[in-house]
């Protein structure tokens, strides 16, 4: 597989991760409300990382598949991945570690936002290979 059709593929799962990833704590913590609180707690709400997230998906499947151009999506990704990564670690940083504490006993859940960060990054990273792939960069 070459690298133009590879590197939006790693985009597009990134840009899944960073979905289910968000999804997680609404699956695993019985408190709806609680769940609520704790994407709201910090200076952005962590759910706007999967906006982002979830526009850069479509987007790096249509410049896979050919119906966007290939140096639209590259710049058009770049910046979305830009934005998820900054939120995310806005969120991941403000939110206070006693409510995280509070959610649930599970020990996962703890490094949850930094887990969210860490994916986020990757598509920036997959839209920059993408770029340079094409020669853009």
């Amino acid at each position: 597989m070459d690298a133009l059709r590879l590197a939006p593929t790693v985009g597009i799962v990134a840009s899944l991760s960073v979905l289910v990833a968000l999804m997680a704590p609404f699956l695993a913590i019985e408190q709806g409300s609680a769940v609520g609180t704790y994407y709201g707690a910090g200076a952005v709400n962590g759910l706007s990382v999967g906006l982002f997230a979830g526009v850069a998906l479509v987007a790096f499947a249509a410049g896979r598949e050919g119906r966007s151009p290939p140096d639209t999506v590259a710049g058009v990704t770049i910046v979305l991945g830009l934005f998820a990564t900054v939120l995310a670690l806005l969120w991941a940083l403000t939110v206070p570690r006693s409510l995280v504490t509070q959610l649930s006993t599970a020990t996962w859940i703890d490094g949850h936002r930094w887990l969210v960060a860490a994916l986020a990054l990757v598509i920036p990273a997959a839209a920059g290979w993408y770029a340079r792939a094409q020669r853009l960069i």
